[in-house]
């Protein structure tokens, strides 16, 4: 099979007008190539396309004499394909138009148009490139209504962010303390020459020099370890989970921090993780077993807990809402093109219903933890503002740390600070 086309098949799924996740157009089409090195290639092609789509669009834009049919959307992924190549990748420019261009084979006609685009592309590349830097969009690769928003939000932080949107993120581990310390498993990563250190800021997070497959890490099928940004490692100690204590984790899927509390505090009465949807329900429970690690999981809807929760009440809660998602945009680039503006104002809505579901369930002189993975004020710090001003029962408990930087409510992480996801997080107690 020809890796050129088999990417663009994957990333023709996620630019239709009804587009796929990214991950969803993976796992669709990687499965049918057996060799790891060219999972890993096709894998590396469509991210790198997706990562740096309004660049290579715009591009296009200029080489092409006229835009190319909707059901010709192959072709176009294709083109996309070849001009990341040309690019950004240590291929040849001779084996990469050759091998875009036999890629055409099921559509014979776009054969000379793929190889005269690649050709025109080596040739004017300089002058190509410095179009862009005159479009808002190709500049920065994201959607104008995004720049304009991280701009309003952050105009001292918002090329920072764009920047760190468009790098690879490094590979984070966090080590189950309950079977042993950091410190011996970095001497186990040592040994078998992986280097990476320590981070100061999370006592169970490990970063990795390089990315590897889960396979090769030591202990991981033991549930030794698990892949975790360092910003959402941070979750479980910021909850503070006591012996004996009754723990609700909302919108638990696909479950990392629900391991990450059982991790740092064992001994609970009891962790009732809920997720609306069942099947990634069915991750967190897969993490479970893998880290042996036990608690009650649910399909349920976190806005109605009265058809789920009945009459309990817990010590300790963590809402991870329902977010744009735009602080891990390095993790899953297709976020800049499939969210769409209109999709902000229902999430802030979405994430006052349920914040407001989950308090009623907190019992007096319980904590509350709000956490998203966003950087936008109003999903954030704007929420929790409106909550407490409705809400006499609940105060604020500032969280002192040396990561991220504080807000009027919470604590904001930029995307790339120490490397991290962009994060928030806000605590807030119940009075008794």
């Amino acid at each position: 099979m020809n890796l050129r086309g088999c990417a663009a098949q994957i990333l023709a799924r996620v630019l239709s007008d009804d587009g796929q996740s990214l991950t969803a157009a993976l796992d669709h089409g990687l499965p049918k190539l057996s060799d790891s090195k060219d999972r890993a290639f096709v894998q590396a092609l469509c991210y790198g396309v997706i990562r740096h789509y309004y660049a290579l669009d715009f591009v296009l834009g200029k080489l092409l004499t006229k835009p190319l049919k909707q059901k010709d959307g192959d072709i176009k992924a294709l083109l996309l394909v070849g001009l990341y190549q040309l690019q950004h990748m240590r291929v040849k420019s001779h084996a990469a138009v050759s091998e875009t261009v036999a890629a055409t084979s099921h559509k014979p006609w776009a054969r000379s148009l793929v190889n005269a685009v690649l050709r025109n592309y080596l040739r004017d590349a300089e002058a190509l490139q410095q179009a862009c830097t005159a479009d808002n969009q190709a500049q920065y690769n994201h959607p104008e209504w995004m720049l304009a928003l991280l701009k309003h939000d952050w105009p001292d932080h918002y090329e920072k962010i764009l920047h760190a949107n468009d790098q690879q993120p490094p590979m984070t581990l966090r080590v189950n303390l309950l079977q042993g310390s950091r410190s011996a498993y970095l001497e186990q990563l040592t040994a078998q020459g992986i280097a990476a250190q320590a981070i100061d800021c999370c006592d169970t997070a490990i970063r990795l020099d390089q990315a590897l497959a889960v396979e090769q890490l030591p202990g991981f099928s033991q549930g030794r370890v698990s892949v975790q940004d360092i910003a959402a490692q941070l979750a479980a100690e910021l909850l503070d989970v006591q012996v004996g204590q009754q723990v609700l984790d909302l919108c638990a899927a696909p479950g990392g921090k629900t391991a990450a509390i059982l991790e740092r505090q064992p001994a609970l009465a009891g962790l009732l993780a809920i997720d609306v949807d069942q099947t990634r329900l069915l991750r967190v429970e897969d993490n479970l077993r893998r880290l042996n690690l036990v608690a009650a999981t649910l399909a349920a809807d976190a806005c109605h807990p009265e058809s789920w929760a009945e009459d309990r009440r817990f010590d300790r809660i963590l809402l991870d809402a329902p977010c744009s998602g735009l602080g891990v945009i390095r993790r899953h680039p297709d976020i800049k093109f499939l969210r769409r503006a209109a999709d902000i104002a229902a999430l802030q809505a979405l994430q006052a219903q349920i914040l407001q579901s989950a308090w009623q369930l907190l019992a007096p002189g319980g904590i509350l933890l709000y956490a998203t993975c966003s950087v936008l004020k109003q999903e954030n710090e704007q929420q929790i503002a409106a909550f407490l001003a409705q809400h006499r029962d609940a105060s604020e408990i500032p969280i002192a740390a040396h990561w991220g930087m504080p807000r009027p409510h919470g604590r904001q992480i930029i995307t790339g600070d120490r490397q991290m996801d962009g994060f928030y997080y806000a605590k807030l107690s119940k009075s008794i």
